[in-house]
């Protein structure tokens, strides 16, 4: 057998890969399907679909729920854009909603306060809403230096959400524009 430069490197490739399989400890029998377990759980889940939060792209993923509590998410096959994928940020949707860590109550830190202080969520709601109608109020402009009427405020802006489907999107829109706002910008357009 006549040895060449190219089998000699192919074969000491082919034994330190054999080697190092070997001294690591690499098992190649069959491995537990966990998917199958997780396949029977899923049939007595309440299935809903959603949309990603993280980005523009707007894909479909399936969320199955049981007792209040969400067991997994996938994407949905059935949907045009992302059809069945999710990237790396969409897979993780799971952590999202089991989460220990995460936060579930409003959290306020006042004007020159070090600490954050637990807040209801009717506290939070009438203060945002407080805070929008002072802003408007003290801001609102009814003409500009020609004497047209433009009925605007400059001081207050709004970025959309990705989350929100193209229905919620006019909503929010139709009503940003209802209070005067100006700067209405889309986080699919950043």
């Amino acid at each position: 057998m006549k040895i060449t430069r190219r089998t000699f490197f192919k074969i000491s490739g082919a034994s330190a890969v054999g080697v190092a399989m070997g001294k690591l400890g690499v098992d190649v029998s069959p491995a537990h399907a966990y998917a199958a377990d997780l396949r029977k759980n899923l049939k007595s889940a309440r299935e809903t679909t959603t949309i990603c939060p993280y980005c523009a792209v707007g894909c479909c993923a399936i969320v199955h729920a049981s007792g209040g509590k969400v067991i997994n998410i996938e994407g949905d096959p059935d949907h045009p854009i992302n059809r069945g994928s999710l990237c790396s940020k969409g897979s993780s949707l799971y952590q999202l909603a089991n989460n220990k860590d995460r936060i579930t109550k409003v959290m306020y830190r006042a004007p020159n306060s070090s600490k954050w202080e637990y807040k209801s969520w009717d506290w939070a709601l009438d203060e945002i809403a407080k805070r929008i109608k002072a802003t408007r109020d003290a801001t609102f402009t009814e003409k500009n230096a020609k004497g047209q009427v433009v009925n605007r405020t400059t001081e207050i802006a709004s970025v959309g959400s990705a989350a929100l489907d193209n229905e919620e999107c006019w909503l929010y829109q139709a009503f940003l524009r209802s209070i005067g706002l100006v700067y209405v910008e889309h986080q699919a357009r950043i």
